[in-house]
């Protein structure tokens, strides 16, 4: 079995908490399906779910570099000097990491939906919508690429 959901924002891309925050399990009621990968808990979008464990390790361990597409809203106004560095790679603390493949987005894509709570916006401050393919998985990989 394959799940796809759509994960909002403030949840945890697992199904228990300690802390008492939403998890998956407010969502999904399924048993014995686990999340291929994950999303931040401040992240919002397509996380998969699985009962196959082999279908799981095909796609989340890192030594099959399976493609993962993010977009992100940036502060700032993208250039292509700044996507050329994350193509070649920028120092993490637990190593280097590259944008497979990465481009400016001219606005913000129709199907981005509302957030609630909403986006804070900075009037004097301008963003950027990038669209950026990894294929390693690091916590929180693509925003400390940013």
């Amino acid at each position: 079995m394959l799940v796809a959901f759509n994960k909002p924002y403030r949840v945890l891309s697992q199904f228990t908490d300690e802390q008492g925050r939403q998890t998956l399990a407010d969502f999904i009621k399924i048993k014995n399906i686990y999340a291929i990968g994950r999303l931040d808990y401040a992240s919002e979008g397509l996380i998969l779910l699985t009962d196959d464990g082999r279908l799981k390790n095909q796609l989340a361990n890192p030594k099959y570099k399976v493609n993962k597409v993010y977009l992100a809203q940036v502060e700032g106004l993208a250039t292509g000097l700044a996507l050329e560095k994350l193509r070649k790679g920028v120092i993490l603390k637990d190593g280097t990491a590259k944008a497979v493949q990465i481009k400016i987005l001219a606005k913000q894509p129709d199907f981005i939906w509302e957030r609630t709570p909403p986006i804070r916006v900075r009037k004097n401050i301008p963003t950027s919508w990038v669209e950026i393919t990894i294929n390693e998985g690091r916590n929180r990989q693509v925003r400390r690429m940013m």
